[in-house]
């Protein structure tokens, strides 16, 4: 799908503020109303626009450690990669699962939980027990510098 420059600042607006009325996205872009309607509709369809999300705050929640965990596992199989992505995907506070190279670690995981406790129960009890994991390293987050969710959109 091309994309036009009314199309990349709706996902541009969208991105900062998915509550905005169809309405005040058309003011902010330069449409009129419905085809900018037909404009987000023809967005979501494409699959450009995958949902839309509320962002929490960890903190007010007492979520006040995140740590950066590498996994290395002992085989290189679908079966065992399979069955360790289902283990770490039903786990709620593991916020980011992602299959790296370039590391000694197979896996990257970013969990959120409320203090050194909860890491130590989650790792202990969860994540060493999950067929497969051979080597655990994890590093602490002292304080986010960027913390973005919007991505950047191309110029069009």
């Amino acid at each position: 799908m091309k994309l036009d420059r009314y199309d990349n600042a709706i996902l541009q607006v969208l991105q900062e503020d998915g509550r905005i009325s169809n309405q005040d996205l058309a003011d902010r872009i330069g449409l009129s109303s419905s085809p900018c309607l037909r404009r987000v509709r023809v967005l979501e369809e494409a699959g450009l626009i995958t949902c839309y999300r509320a962002l929490v705050d960890a903190k007010k929640l007492g979520l006040t450690l995140t740590v950066l965990i590498h996994i290395s596992m002992d085989k290189h199989t679908p079966e065992r990669f399979a069955n360790f992505e289902s283990a770490v995907s039903a786990l709620p506070e593991v916020m980011e699962c992602l299959l790296i190279t370039g590391q000694q670690a197979d896996y990257q995981l970013k969990v959120v939980v409320k203090d050194l406790e909860a890491y130590q129960h989650l790792l202990l009890d969860n994540i060493t027990r999950i067929e497969g994991v051979s080597g655990v390293l994890s590093s602490f987050v002292l304080r986010k510098v960027v913390d973005k969710t919007a991505l950047p959109i191309p110029a069009g």
